[in-house]
């Protein structure tokens, strides 16, 4: 599932290319990928709209329009958001197309068909994506190490699993919370009620560093992620823990572990990360 430094990237990407434009007509070919309105109204609600501008909360994206309406998104696990000339060849699995006035189009193709859209007129509050559930966003100047203990500093649960927790801080998957544990020292797998205080202060810097530093490394021009289709701008080269289980830690050298943490894989390096490890 694209986590916070693709869904930003998606949003750099897409947000230039319609901006300012009309939306002339909508295409849904798969009802149920629009949660709300029904698809027939999820169309009209559309229709004639200029674009102002795109937004992120978390992983969520909203498409801002200039009545004050918003259309809002969720990526989920393989849904893809590409601007293309129409009469481009659709990718497989394209299930909604804004076709804009210059003779563009943004197609959401997705082929697990777990991404959804939403529309909400002005005014109208947002009950129904979840995005009202979601906690302080990673640069958040209230993510304070503070913060992070008084929400999470009495639960048994593994500090992994905390970070997961969409409602504390919005945005933080699988892979960017093994990254984030890595550089700050923290065993994934210890009870976030066993964190000193200096580990809620190094675990409340490494947040916004962390995804601040992968978001620029996933840069990528509108010209690349158009001809990757838009699935090709992740920071794999960049990750110094996840996906590296059994190769030498990039600080002591160490082989890297992965065990399983509340059904999630994580990959940790047993020196770096043992309790008063160094880094």
């Amino acid at each position: 599932m694209p986590e916070l430094p693709e869904v930003e990237t998606v949003r750099r990407v897409i947000e230039p290319q319609i901006r300012g434009h009309i939306i002339e007509s909508v295409t849904v070919r798969r009802p149920e990928v629009t949660a709300y309105p029904a698809a027939e109204r999820f169309c009209e609600g559309l229709a004639g709209q200029t674009v102002c501008g795109m937004e992120r909360r978390g992983k969520f994206l909203a498409v801002v329009l200039e009545s004050g309406a918003q259309m809002v998104l969720h990526l989920r696990m393989t849904g893809c958001l590409l601007v293309a000339p129409a009469g481009t060849p659709e990718e497989k699995h394209t299930h909604i197309v804004l076709r804009l006035e210059n003779g563009r189009e943004l197609r959401f193709s997705d082929s697990r068909r777990f991404g959804r859209f939403w529309l909400f007129q002005k005014g109208e509050a947002d009950l129904r994506s979840g995005r009202a559930k979601l906690g302080l966003e990673p640069f958040d100047p209230g993510l304070t190490a503070k913060y992070l203990k008084d929400c999470l500093g009495k639960r048994r649960k593994a500090v992994k699993e905390c970070l997961l927790e969409q409602n504390i801080v919005a945005g933080i998957g699988n892979i960017y919370s093994d990254e984030i544990l890595f550089a700050a020292r923290i065993d994934p797998a210890r009870p976030a009620c066993g964190l000193q205080d200096k580990e809620w202060e190094r675990l409340a810097a490494a947040i916004p560093e962390r995804l601040a530093y992968f978001i620029e490394k996933n840069k990528i021009s509108p010209e690349e992620y158009f001809l990757t289709k838009g699935k090709d701008y992740r920071n794999t080269p960049f990750l110094q823990v996840y996906g590296h289980a059994g190769e030498p830690c990039p600080v002591c050298g160490e082989l890297l572990r992965r065990r399983v943490i509340g059904g999630r894989s994580s990959v940790y390096c047993p020196v770096c990360q043992r309790e008063g490890g160094t880094l």
